[in-house]
């Protein structure tokens, strides 16, 4: 595929199914997460893989951080929590590594594993996977991120659910630059 095909045409498909990528996609999508932006080559990445059996106990760990904030939890809240890793076969959880008081800003920092997350995105796409960047409350729940073993100075940037396309792939939306784009004089 090439480059300008895959920038232009990449959609989030949320409708995934196996199989997950196999061990030579997989290298090719963290080889693409490595050419991110990195001012001052500090690597502010890692990746967590997660899918099998260790996708129910990502739905667990998602149970006890909706429990932890509110114990009376409707059911369908803690049943909703189970089931999101099942989404898809294969997770990947982008992780920020940040390193406070470098010359190269947190915030840089955080933008470069965006980068990252961004860029396996469109690997996938390349492939002719499926692929989906998540966020939601999960992202930035301290019990989550003490569970996936982050460190006080980590921050999840996304969950990336991958797999093969269910159905038909759809169409990227067209948008006009001009409607984002200004000159500044």
């Amino acid at each position: 595929m090439e480059a300008l095909d895959a920038l232009l045409n990449r959609v989030s498909l949320a409708r995934l199914q196996e199989p997950a990528p196999d061990a030579a996609q997989r290298e090719l999508l963290f080889r693409a997460a490595m050419r991110a932006p990195d001012h001052g080559y500090l690597r502010p990445w890692r990746f967590l893989t997660i899918e099998g059996e260790a996708r129910q106990k990502l739905g667990e760990l998602f149970v006890s951080a909706v429990l932890a904030k509110n114990p009376d939890a409707p059911e369908a809240a803690v049943t909703k929590a189970r089931a999101m890793p099942l989404r898809a076969p294969m997770l990947t959880v982008v992780v920020a590594t940040l390193q406070a008081g470098h010359k190269v800003p947190e915030s840089e920092q955080l933008l470069s594993a965006g980068c990252a997350a961004h860029g396996i995105l469109l690997a996938a796409h390349a492939l002719g996977l499926g692929a989906i960047w998540r966020t939601g409350d999960m992202a930035y729940d301290r019990t989550v991120a003490a569970g996936l073993g982050l460190a006080e100075n980590e921050q999840v940037v996304g969950f990336l659910y991958l797999g093969s396309v269910e159905g038909e792939r759809r169409a990227a939306p067209e948008l006009a630059p001009a409607d984002f784009v200004k000159v500044w004089s």
